[in-house]
């Protein structure tokens, strides 16, 4: 049986846990690929919300066990609150939860790092969480960092974890003159990293034994496709590959295990931090469409820019992927407007540019070309198949979809798991 792997197709934020769990419930194996505690799925079941960073969103479906594979970076205080909480609204976790000892661990003085280069930058700052994730990257590139296997001896991880919180004590103050990560900070992380053991398992095992028995296994990404570090809107990224192919490398499996692809993606555009948005909205209408989306971060909070789906880009995550399915977020949203755009094209001194460009600075150059829509002015909420939707949302939705090139399979009408639906099988699952 093929993995399914759900990437997000745009900035971040399209509903990547939501359809994680709505497909959790026909899976036996969910597993988070990459990113850290910046990640934010949230998750509307029986009107009750629950906000996902680090746990694997199948987590809420009882039969899913769950993994955090060795491309991920795991802050362990961030990780046994999560645990916590979950475990206080009575969804079974230990013995459902596995982290691979590869996984690189977020330190104090890592967040330490992040926060004193964004202020750094000023105005020209990334836009970053402050959630230490970059600087655990660099250092694991580097082949510094700390890893969560390396907690099973107590002595040599403490020795180890010592001279790491101190040596980026001295890299805060010679860099950016600023002050290290407390001391009871570190000892926090010390006494949660002593946690993880019974967390502890080889997921790239588990994955390849669960594929070779049949079982089906979800790959669940963290950030959108266009904030990849290598092919996103670079430097305005992520520290991490976020595509369908990281999957793969993070996990343990061979890249032709994956065979289905499912692409998701919002009715409109959202992107958090610094960083080129070619369909931006601004003003009332942006403020309109924040409020009615609730675009507001579930990480940090922070209002997330706003605009019109941009189907350039979307094509061009949907080939990078290598897509099979689409599932389509948020049409609800758009149920007032009177009017919708979809960005069909990009115009670049004076050019008409059909393909996404490879670089920031040519992205910024480019201009929307716009093709507007009659808004549908009905509710869609109450949809549970294509047919039931308002004639005109139906026609935009297979707008987007036609344009995008890649068959619908998931449609969401809304935030609860009830409010999402089938078009077609995901193509892994038949």
């Amino acid at each position: 049986m093929p993995a399914i792997a759900v990437v997000g197709a745009q900035w971040g934020d399209e509903g990547k846990g939501k359809v994680v769990d709505f497909l959790a419930s026909d899976v036996d194996w969910v597993i988070r690929y990459q990113g850290g505690a910046n990640a934010g799925h949230t998750i509307v079941v029986d009107g009750r919300k629950s906000v996902l960073h680090l746990v694997p969103s199948g987590i809420l479906a009882p039969r899913a066990r769950c993994g955090i594979a060795g491309g991920v970076v795991l802050d362990p205080i961030a990780l046994l609150e999560e645990v916590a909480f979950l475990e206080l609204l009575g969804i079974e976790v230990r013995g459902r939860l596995f982290i691979a000892p590869e996984c690189h661990l977020v330190l104090p003085h890592h967040k330490a790092l992040d926060r004193a280069g964004e202020a750094a930058r000023g105005g020209g700052g990334i836009g970053t969480t402050g959630r230490g994730i970059g600087p655990a990257y660099e250092e694991r590139a580097a082949r510094r960092g700390v890893r969560a296997g390396e907690t099973l001896d107590a002595a040599r991880f403490r020795a180890r974890a010592r001279e790491a919180h101190a040596a980026g004590g001295r890299a805060v103050a010679r860099l950016y003159e600023g002050p290290p990560a407390p001391d009871s900070e570190f000892e926090a992380f010390l006494a949660a990293a002593d946690a993880l053991a019974p967390f502890l398992a080889d997921v790239g095992a588990r994955a390849r034994a669960a594929l070779d028995a049949g079982e089906r296994v979800l790959l669940e990404g963290a950030q959108g496709t266009l904030l990849d570090v290598d092919h996103g809107t670079y430097p305005f990224v992520t520290s991490s590959n976020t595509t369908a192919a990281a999957a793969a490398v993070s996990v343990g499996i061979a890249p032709w295990a994956i065979g289905s692809v499912v692409a998701v993606y919002k009715a409109y555009a959202t992107r958090v931090g610094a960083g080129p948005f070619p369909t931006e909205i601004a003003g009332e209408e942006a403020e309109r469409l924040v409020a009615a989306g609730a675009e507001f971060g579930a990480t940090t909070g922070r209002r997330r820019r706003v605009g019109w789906f941009d189907a350039v880009a979307a094509r061009f995550a949907a080939r990078l992927n290598g897509a099979t399915g689409i599932a389509l977020t948020k049409l609800d949203v758009l149920d007032a407007w009177d009017r919708v755009l979809v960005c069909v094209a990009y115009e670049r001194e004076g050019r008409r540019v059909d393909e996404y460009p490879s670089d920031a600075i040519a992205l910024a150059a480019c201009r929307p070309v716009f093709e507007e829509w009659v808004g549908w002015r009905e509710p869609t909420g109450g949809a549970r198949r294509l047919a039931d939707l308002p004639p005109r949302a139906r026609a935009f939705a297979e707008r987007l979809v036609a344009l995008v090139g890649v068959p619908l399979e998931i449609l969401s009408v809304g935030s609860g798991r009830e409010e999402t639906f089938r078009t077609a099988p995901t193509r892994a699952m038949i």
